[in-house]
């Protein structure tokens, strides 16, 4: 091969590195095809995967071409979701028949990041909960709703994006045990879930923007206040300028004002026999 390589006045790296060229055409095609089925494979994997097909590569040739195809790199696989049916935006005729849910997020004066977990009755726009921590996971979300359904009873269904603690098993597997239907809107569509949107605007507005938060314990305790204001006494423009509790009670024939006065924030977030379910 050195004879022959300077007769043709040719590089012996040259004439290599050609032949591995083509050599290596084999094995890419075999690594991109692994890559595709199994894309949780590392260099282990594919290397022994290989070797138990009958190929005859050691390990530094499969790892070099590995390496070569970026194959070493961490790629996140783009998440593809369910195909939606788009959601008309009714107004529920009953109480307690169809809950909105929605996540927020901010950040105390340190910087630190916070979540909130939103949820209203779209009936009468009150709010029934809003959940406030650190990190609010799927488990923490649905033991959380265990806890409300237990003293408010459950709703029909429940409106929700497509965000990953809605779509993952714990809360589907939740719903379908309480036998309540999933009202996923369609990815990108906002005004699907307006009742909720609209909420977390005069959340945002009023309470996390208005406000400079150095604990949790702050922003829990101005939650709370706002929450019975929200249900008591704000004015809502599509409740006919009044408050939720106003337009339940008025939807009920009951005597509002006499009753607003003694209703304690307990008693807004989950009602007493008082209050119709």
């Amino acid at each position: 091969m050195r004879q022959a390589c300077k007769s043709l006045n040719l590089e012996r790296s040259s004439y290599y590195y050609h032949s591995q060229r083509k050599e290596d055409t084999e094995l890419i095609g075999c690594l991109n095809e692994l890559s595709e089925k199994h894309p949780s494979y590392g260099f282990k994997k594919m290397f022994h995967s290989l070797r138990n097909q009958g190929f005859p590569w050691n390990h530094k040739k499969v790892y070099r071409v590995y390496k070569k195809l970026g194959l070493n790199i961490l790629r996140k696989r783009r998440r593809r979701l369910a195909s939606r049916e788009r959601q008309n935006l009714e107004v529920p005729s009953n109480y307690n028949e169809v809950w909105s849910m929605d996540f927020m997020s901010d950040a105390l004066f340190n910087s630190r990041r916070f979540r909130t977990f939103n949820i209203i009755d779209d009936y009468n726009r009150e709010a029934i909960w809003i959940e406030i921590g650190l990190s609010i996971g799927a488990m923490h979300m649905t033991d959380l709703l265990e806890w409300i359904v237990k003293e408010r009873g459950k709703p029909k269904a429940i409106r929700t994006d497509n965000g990953p603690e809605f779509t993952s098993s714990v809360f589907t597997n939740w719903c379908h045990k309480h036998r309540i239907e999933i009202r996923y809107i369609q990815p990108g569509k906002p005004t699907q879930n307006a009742f909720i949107e609209r909420f977390n605007r005069s959340y945002r507005t009023e309470v996390l923007d208005a406000r400079i938060f150095n604990t949790l314990i702050e922003v829990r305790e101005i939650t709370a206040e706002w929450m019975e204001h929200y249900n008591s006494d704000r004015p809502h423009e599509s409740l006919q300028n009044i408050s939720p509790m106003q337009y339940l009670w008025k939807k009920k024939n009951s005597p509002a004002q006499d009753t607003i006065t003694e209703f304690s924030p307990f008693q807004q977030i989950f009602p007493t026999t008082t209050t119709p379910k």
